[in-house]
């Protein structure tokens, strides 16, 4: 149906002509500027919505997928170097702030006294050294000594006894023959005192009496031999027992010999000890005279130096900090209600104010406890006015290897850092 429009009213007073032509048309008169079609219009707000909503489900999504905090500061080793030895300062071979190498000589203290004592202990090893080498060589031959020593008193025992047996033999055969030359004897005697009778009536021939008086001679020296040869057998026997009592005085005294190389041994043995505690001894001298020189023990930067040329340091006393700017990390505070989606290998990235730069890292660990619990007074809520307060858990992020190669990063240093919770 067409479109009918209204004349204005009489009273209207026509507008002044215009130099701008009029739409010729109906579709002309539609596409006036300040005229949007509905149609058109709602397409648009319709895309421009979806775009809104795309936008900010990214803006949403990219938002909720990181933790971050700036509660954050790069953290490191701070390495205290400290004296071992006492002693008197000659040489300081480094500055504040100067970067050192491991195994740079840092302080040399005066070694005199420590060389004198190095001298000293290594006389004193060298001495106990050759008294246990002494001692040691001494255990063998005493132990061959005295084991031929026990086996020749041993045998000296059983020949004197076999040598008592042998003289009782001989003993008792002399007597035999004693008491054979006393019975011949007797036999003698009395046939001379016949044959006195017979020749004083001289039935009987002077030679014959002679022969007779001869043998009752004979026959009592006889006698008197074989008494002295019994006599000597006596004595051999009682020299064979004397022998044998000897024989096994000398084989007590013997088998006491391992006894007396059990003390041997034992001297042999506190003579090693001695030489090994005298090594020890050595070894402390040396260990002290290398201790005159302070070495640093890791690459890294020199800070807080206050030992200074002539300075009489002691043990354990502090000289200077040593900064191992190779080994740095970040310590990053979150809320513990950001740590609801932290985990362990989760890629993150810190910005460092000093430099601008970002670093990228991983999480290497989450603190088992939290920071105010480590503090120095912790809080203690077992009161009648607890307060909730989100705690804050240290959290240790890693560094890419090589991200610090220029060693710009410095402990303290305030980040930024950023822990992607969903990729």
């Amino acid at each position: 149906m067409p479109q009918t429009t209204q004349s204005p009213p009489a009273e209207v007073a026509r507008p002044e002509p215009s130099t701008k032509p009029l739409p010729a048309t109906e579709e002309d008169f539609h596409r006036r500027p300040g005229r949007t079609d509905s149609k058109e219009f709602r397409i648009g707000v319709t895309i421009a919505v979806l775009v809104l909503l795309v936008v900010g489900f990214f803006v949403y999504r990219y938002a909720t997928s990181y933790e971050s905090t700036d509660d954050a500061q790069v953290d490191g080793h701070v390495n205290s170097i400290s004296a071992r030895v006492s002693g008197h300062v000659t040489k300081l071979n480094v500055e504040d702030n100067q970067y050192v190498q491991a195994g740079t000589v840092l302080v040399e203290i005066d070694p005199a006294d420590y060389q004198v004592a190095y001298e000293r202990a290594k006389a004193d090893f060298e001495d106990a050294q050759a008294a246990a080498v002494a001692a040691g060589v001494n255990v063998p031959i005493l132990s061959v000594n005295t084991s031929s020593q026990v086996s020749v008193t041993e045998a000296d025992v059983n020949n004197a006894g076999a040598g008592i047996q042998a003289a009782q033999q001989q003993f008792e055969a002399a007597k035999a023959q004693l008491q054979e030359a006393e019975a011949n004897n007797v036999k003698a005697q009395n046939d001379l005192v016949r044959y006195k009778l017979l020749v004083d009536k001289q039935e009987i021939s002077q030679q014959q009496y002679d022969q007779a008086t001869a043998a009752a001679a004979a026959s009592k020296a006889a006698v008197e031999a074989a008494r002295a040869s019994a006599q000597a057998a006596q004595q051999q026997v009682t020299q064979a027992q004397g022998r044998l009592v000897q024989a096994e005085a000398n084989w007590r005294s013997a088998n006491t010999a391992p006894r007396q190389m059990q003390v041997i041994r034992a001297r042999a043995a506190a003579a090693l000890a001695d030489a090994q505690r005298k090594k020890a001894d050595l070894d402390q001298a040396q260990l002290n005279l290398q201790y005159t020189k302070i070495i640093a023990p890791v690459n890294g930067v020199v800070s807080d130096r206050t030992v200074e040329v002539g300075q009489n340091v002691a043990p354990g006393q502090e000289l200077m900090k040593l900064i191992n700017l190779d080994d740095i990390w970040i310590t990053a505070n979150f809320k513990e209600t950001q740590l609801r989606k932290m985990k362990v290998g989760q890629r993150a990235e810190a910005e460092v104010d000093a430099n601008g730069r970002t670093y990228k890292g991983k999480v290497d660990s989450i603190a088992a406890g939290s920071g105010a619990r480590f503090s120095l007074l912790p809080p203690e809520n077992a009161t009648g006015n607890y307060v909730k307060v989100v705690q804050r858990i240290p959290v240790k992020i890693v560094l890419d290897p090589g991200s610090n190669n220029d060693h710009q990063l410095r402990p303290g240093m305030s980040v930024e850092p950023k822990v992607w919770t969903r990729e």
